[in-house]
């Protein structure tokens, strides 16, 4: 863990909450704007009681346009304020593409930095009880790529909260992917005046010599199941990293691990097919060919939208039995 001092359990959604709190109260210019989040609370319950205490004027329902209100947070980043946007779900980014990859991903730049875009946008990733192709993906590839944007995706309740705080004291925009299955997850969490995560380190969760899982977000813990399962039926010593920040990432704990295990396995919910496992995959063979005794495995989903049916949702997530059979088919 990167963080210290005393813990409590929370889950997922009330350690973001709590990041919020704890920011909103540190500094005046912190402010959250989205959909349902001042009346509702979020549809997740993530902004509940941030109202009573704050006031509306720092906590604002928007109209239902995600140009307007990514276009709005520009322009209030801008002008010396740190908003937080609410994206209901990752996968309604698309109606906000212009404002996010044409405006505040360059604009800093295109001003010869003279001007600060500190922004965080929160989108509710991935697949989680039938919300179907259009509310279920996690399409986190897209941000990575454009040059301007850093990019978050925490698997613990601790994590959700010490990037959420690094990517608001950020001075630009910071993409902060929250799967939506974690919310009610439950895990420890530092108290308060505690060190933000850095973004860009990554997290070792299981020490291993044998093979390297590498994931990120909610396959951390297929990741992590899988390795129990290995090492308890077939003495295979994983080690389990999880990326936590996909721009920048952390190469160097990567390749430090690979150099000792010299077999990978690189697993997203995402689909294979363009998804950031590949990047993870070009480096490894571009860095650190020689240490590898087996051709690196990806694990993602099919290429294919996701479908409202349980059974065929399943059938395109990545499980800890997917990750079990392809280590073990490494050799």
């Amino acid at each position: 863990m990167d963080t210290i001092g005393a813990e409590r359990e929370l889950t997922y959604a009330e350690a973001t909450r709590e990041a919020m709190q704890e920011e909103m109260r540190r500094d005046p210019t912190v402010w959250l704007l989205g959909e349902d989040i001042a009346l509702q609370g979020g549809i997740f319950g993530q902004f509940q009681h941030l109202p009573q205490e704050f006031g509306f004027e720092r906590v604002v329902d928007t109209p239902i346009s995600e140009a307007a209100i990514v276009a709005a947070a520009v322009g209030a980043a801008l002008t010396g304020t740190r908003p937080v946007v609410d994206i209901h779900f990752a996968d309604f980014l698309t109606c906000a593409m212009d404002e996010v990859i044409n405006q505040a991903a360059k604009i800093s730049l295109m001003f010869g930095g003279q001007a600060r875009l500190p922004l965080v946008i929160r989108a509710p990733s991935g697949m989680v009880r039938s919300a179907a192709a259009q509310h279920s993906q996690s399409p986190e590839a897209w941000f990575v790529h454009t040059p301007g944007l850093k990019v978050v995706a925490p698997s613990t309740p601790a994590d959700a909260k010490g990037l959420l705080q690094a990517a608001i004291r950020d001075d630009g925009p910071v993409i902060y992917f929250e799967h939506k299955a974690l919310y009610t997850l439950r895990g420890p969490v530092p108290t308060a005046d505690v060190e933000p995560i850095p973004i860009g380190r990554a997290a070792v969760r299981r020490k291993g010599r044998d093979v390297t899982i590498i994931s990120y977000s909610r396959t951390v813990h297929d990741a992590m199941a899988a390795a129990e399962a290995l090492q308890s039926a077939h003495a295979i010593g994983a080690e389990v990293i999880d990326l936590r920040s996909l721009w920048p990432w952390d190469s160097e704990t990567v390749l430090r691990s690979v150099r000792k295990t010299h077999r990978v396995l690189i697993a997203h919910e995402a689909p294979r097919v363009g998804g950031f496992g590949g990047e993870v995959a070009a480096t490894l063979v571009e860095e650190a060919f020689d240490y590898l005794d087996a051709p690196i495995v990806r694990l993602g989903a099919p290429h294919t939208p996701i479908p409202f049916s349980p059974p065929l949702e399943q059938q395109v997530r990545v499980t800890a039995a997917q990750i079990v059979a392809a280590v073990r088919a490494m050799g």
